[in-house]
């Protein structure tokens, strides 16, 4: 029996579901793209140009629905695949989109770069427990206008695990997905196994901005997975109530995915997010509050009971350190997101309301997680009785039971063994390996990883046009060269 987590009754998803379709009338759904408003305007939704307020009838909602894959998966560099979109399959990801890194020796937060952007690759290349990668953090050392498509491509040279990803603009979207098409050997066969799916985002209150909904036309026509991320904002973006903003990330998401479906029937589209409570006291957004956890799986809830891939943020935390309340909000979350069956969920290994990285918080969160996959695993059934079967020989002796071969067989099935990362060991043995606490066991386990660590073997001819065809955009920004990856394993010419 595979345990699962309901906040919702039936009857509490069908109210939401009415009343994001009221809301999808009145107010209606500002849409800023023009070709966004044409298509709705042109399949019965009624548009106002000048206030660009769309209203969209349920009618053309249920429709969009229809044609939405229940299903569908992303592959790794070879063509294998390895992450199902659909169901109650169960996947996880590095957060995404942080600016800053933690220092591990000083403990202070520094603007992200190059290498630090391939430090955290490597680590989350090396954990099982991390089905994908994410372009986890924007690197600074480049223009602007090529930090979406940049850490796309560094991504592409140092992992071979499918990419959760997400453009900044209309344009490099396109060149996003142009890259993604060089190792894919075209956009067919990306259309076919696609590597990579592109977060795209409303603005709460129901606004789809220029960009956003640009970026959904732009996946749908390329058949390229989009995921919306939705992110209403209780008590400021959206009402204070729970409950209220599920009800509008609904609305928002149901109208991305009409636009997203007229644009191209049949695309992927997930029902995804990363809301949050606004902290009264402090004005933030806080990532690791528990009743953020509620939006969110009440929101997969919503979005299971039409049948949709889901996505949510969850696993982070809002300390500022890899300490206790990180490893307790960061728990919590993988957990929450788990047991509520939500397909991939994003956001291990950042801190501070998602804006720092750590390649040592994603080591420790990789733990979480892997006691996340054995709790959804449930209570097994291994043998022809319960307990009275383990008990023929046994002289009510404590240690009887170590010795019977049943046990060697099935602990391992049984119990999930963690890494060295976490402390097991007496207080003996814990003063003997150094007294250390989780953190430092975390950075030494960092430094493994990264010793360790072996480039991909990728197709020269592949990996020289990606190279030549970034190399070229860089230099329409003014860059003359690439910053230096990695000095064991230099681009070819860079």
């Amino acid at each position: 029996m595979q345990p699962k987590l309901s906040l919702l009754t039936d009857e509490l998803i069908a109210r939401i579901l009415d009343e994001a379709y009221q809301l999808l009338l009145k107010p209606g759904i500002k849409v800023q793209n023009p070709e966004a408003r044409e298509l709705l305007e042109s399949a019965g939704a009624q548009v106002d140009q000048e206030t660009m307020v769309a209203r969209i009838p349920g009618q053309l909602v249920h429709t969009a629905l229809e044609s939405v894959p229940r299903q569908f998966q992303l592959f790794d560099y070879e063509g294998n695949a390895r992450v199902v979109y659909g169901g109650d399959a169960i996947h996880f990801d590095p957060g995404s989109s942080g600016i800053s890194v933690l220092i591990p020796e000083t403990l202070e937060h520094k603007t992200a770069e190059t290498p630090d952007l391939i430090r955290i690759l490597k680590v989350a290349e090396t954990l099982p427990q991390y089905d994908a990668q994410s372009t986890s953090v924007v690197c600074h050392d480049v223009p602007k206008d090529l930090h979406d498509l940049y850490r796309l491509y560094l991504v592409m040279l140092f992992s071979r695990k499918p990419i959760v990803t997400g453009a900044f603009t209309n344009e490099t979207v396109h060149q996003m997905i142009d890259m993604l098409s060089i190792f894919a050997g075209g956009r067919e066969n990306l259309k076919e196994k696609p590597r990579a799916i592109f977060d795209v985002c409303p603005s709460p209150p129901l606004i789809w901005s220029n960009f956003g909904a640009g970026n959904l036309i732009a996946l749908a026509r390329a058949g390229v997975p989009a995921e919306i991320v939705s992110m209403p904002l209780a008590g400021a973006a959206a009402p204070v109530t729970l409950l209220g903003a599920v009800t509008q990330h609904a609305a928002e998401c149901l109208s991305g995915i009409t636009i997203h479906q007229l644009a191209q029937p049949g695309s992927p589209i997930v029902w995804g997010g990363a809301p949050a409570i606004f902290d009264m006291r402090k004005g933030g957004t806080p990532m690791g509050a528990v009743e953020t956890a509620m939006i969110d799986s009440s929101y997969a809830q919503v979005g299971k009971s039409l049948g949709l891939p889901t996505h949510a943020y969850l696993g982070a935390t809002d300390s500022k350190l890899v300490d206790m309340q990180a490893g307790m909000e960061s728990a919590m979350g993988a957990l929450v997101g788990a047991l509520s069956g939500i397909n991939m969920i994003s956001g291990a290994g950042m801190l501070d309301f998602l804006i720092c990285q750590s390649p040592e918080k994603l080591v420790i969160d990789a733990e979480s997680i892997a006691m996340a996959r054995r709790m959804v695993e449930g209570m097994k059934i291994h043998t022809d009785t319960l307990a009275t079967g383990f008990y023929e020989g046994v002289n009510f002796k404590g240690g009887d039971f170590l010795k019977q071969k049943i046990t060697l067989q099935l602990f391992q099935m049984e119990q999930h063994m963690p890494s060295v990362v976490i402390d097991r060991d007496s207080m003996r043995g814990w003063r003997e390996a150094g007294s250390m606490d989780t953190f430092t066991r975390a950075k030494i386990r960092v430094k493994e990883i990264l010793a360790s660590y072996k480039r991909p073997e990728i197709d020269p001819d592949k990996e020289r046009d990606l190279h030549d065809y970034v190399l070229g955009l860089a230099k329409e920004s003014g860059l003359e060269t690439l910053p230096l990856l990695d000095e064991k394993n230099p681009l070819p010419d860079a």
